[in-house]
């Protein structure tokens, strides 16, 4: 199984437009990026993408232009699945996951695209393409927001989406007793600030230390958050098991 970040940014992406803030200086200049949060997963010669972002095009072109197989949303904010459009004229519209909730929303809001759609029960684990996959409820209101564990031959990989620390009992419990590999994290500000439905970069990693990950990346991450913090993820990084 391989994992690419292929994105890491927070609604707005950092460099964020019309900002002359220090960091988004600084990664302008450097050429780099945080497109909008998505990951690709690939298993064997199939591909998973979690989340559709409006940087969706452009993530697929430097990711080499993978055929999308399935795609999963944990989310209806628009950062986590306008991007589906994308897929027009491109390939085959990929199948759907995601919680019922989540699926209803977003299926209302693509009504002009034809596709196969999977409402997916939360904690209950089905098989996609090779991988288990369990959606489990986190913490981000006032929207129906879901994390991800995906397992594989062993290796097992939590994506916490946008959430605050307090998820429900059963989810963390989930977490750890799953003996993650590798936790993707949202982290969307600096230690110090307080954003009501996200953590800061503080919280995000005593949340990874309390569920037992081995390794985490932080993700979703405001241009408030300066680069090269330890543990912050980066667009394009890969993970290989």
């Amino acid at each position: 199984m391989q994992i690419t970040l292929l994105g890491t940014g927070d609604a707005i992406g950092t460099p964020k437009v019309g900002c002359d803030c220090e960091t988004c200086q600084a990664m302008a200049a450097a050429g780099q990026t945080r497109l909008r949060t998505s990951l690709l997963v690939e298993v064997e010669d199939k591909h998973i993408l979690i989340e559709s972002s409006p940087d969706l095009r452009q993530q697929l072109l430097r990711a080499c232009s993978p055929h999308i197989d399935a795609v999963i949303w944990s989310h209806g904010h628009y950062d986590h699945f306008i991007g589906f459009g994308e897929f027009y004229r491109v390939q085959k519209i990929p199948p759907a996951y995601a919680a019922p909730e989540v699926m209803d929303y977003c299926s209302r809001y693509l009504h002009f695209l034809s596709f196969e759609k999977h409402p997916v029960p939360v904690y209950e684990p089905f098989d996609l393409l090779g991988t288990t996959i369990t959606l489990f409820p986190v913490n981000h209101p006032p929207v129906y927001t879901c994390g991800l564990l995906i397992e594989h031959k062993g290796v097992t990989v939590a994506y916490t989406s946008d959430t605050r620390a307090d998820i429900p009992d059963e989810s963390r419990d989930l977490l750890k007793g799953s003996n993650i590999d590798l936790l993707f994290v949202d982290g969307i500000a600096p230690e110090g600030y307080n954003i009501d439905k996200h953590m800061n970069y503080a919280e995000a990693v005593r949340f990874a230390r309390d569920v037992g990950a081995r390794d985490y990346r932080c993700v979703h991450m405001s241009h408030l958050v300066p680069p090269g913090m330890p543990h912050a993820g980066y667009d394009m990084e890969t993970f290989c098991w």
